[in-house]
């Protein structure tokens, strides 16, 4: 460990084996942020103290690895959304892991929704994403059900006054984020899923479960609103078993 009597004594070399020691023995994302709460320090010193210090490096303590999305596997996103009671909030509720699961959006594009953004017609879900873009994605058939049903008696019986957003909370105010995140989780204790489910995890699920099913890879990330190609790629990275069965399936040598 270095030891110098005055923090202006350390040199570069001395920071950099600070640099590693604390990125040793830890996870790439625990050094970092030691790291990270080390130049915030040396950044204190430098302006309230008036010290005269080297610079610090530039180099990094680890590269963050890339995590692969956690995807329920389909019974299990099934047997979530049966957990929700058959009153008007259960509806709701069901209808909220339908919308996720089966048309893949994130949390902000949910709560965000209104009425007139769902085109029954053609059934359709006008989606605002980032950056206010706009795309539009088809609902599967048992999603559209749902939400047929749900705009015939359930929201009616939740709408306490006019309000133009689709989902709305138990006092007709329009649902919030944290509300939609507290009932993925309630129900997937309910449902005895092992690792608790969130929002995103069944917009990964969608995504996964489309790709295995053969969508192509452009056509997925339409679907999600990803800007770049690269990002969807994330959800291409199957487990080897996966691989494996699909070989085991496909090849004529077996």
């Amino acid at each position: 460990m270095v030891q110098r009597e005055r923090w202006s004594d350390l040199t570069i070399a001395d920071l950099l084996t600070l640099q590693s020691g604390l990125s040793q023995k830890a996870a790439p994302t625990t050094g970092n942020r030691r790291w990270s709460a080390f130049r915030s320090f040396w950044r204190y010193l430098k302006r309230v103290e008036r010290a005269e210090l080297a610079d610090l490096p530039d180099a990094v303590t680890g590269r963050t690895p890339k995590r692969l999305p956690k995807a329920l596997p389909t019974d299990q996103t099934r047997q979530l959304a049966e957990c929700a009671e058959t009153d008007p909030k259960g509806v709701r509720d069901r209808l909220i892991v339908e919308l996720l699961y089966g048309a893949g959006l994130r949390v902000s594009e949910l709560v965000g929704l209104r009425t007139e953004h769902y085109r029954r017609d053609e059934a359709v879900l006008e989606v605002h994403g980032k950056g206010g873009k706009v795309r539009f994605v088809p609902l599967p058939r048992e999603t559209t059900a749902f939400l047929e049903g749900y705009l015939a008696s359930a929201r009616p019986h939740l709408a306490k006054s006019p309000s133009a957003f689709l989902l709305l909370g138990d006092r007709g105010q329009p649902l919030s984020r944290q509300g939609v995140f507290n009932r993925i989780r309630k129900w997937s204790v309910e449902a005895g899923i092992e690792r608790k489910a969130s929002p995103h995890t069944l917009r990964h699920s969608y995504a996964v479960d489309l790709l295995k099913g053969g969508a192509d890879l452009r056509a997925v990330q339409e679907l999600l609103g990803h800007a770049s190609i690269a990002t969807t790629q994330i959800y291409t990275q199957l487990d080897l078993s996966e691989v494996r069965s699909r070989y085991a399936k496909a090849h004529p040598r077996k």
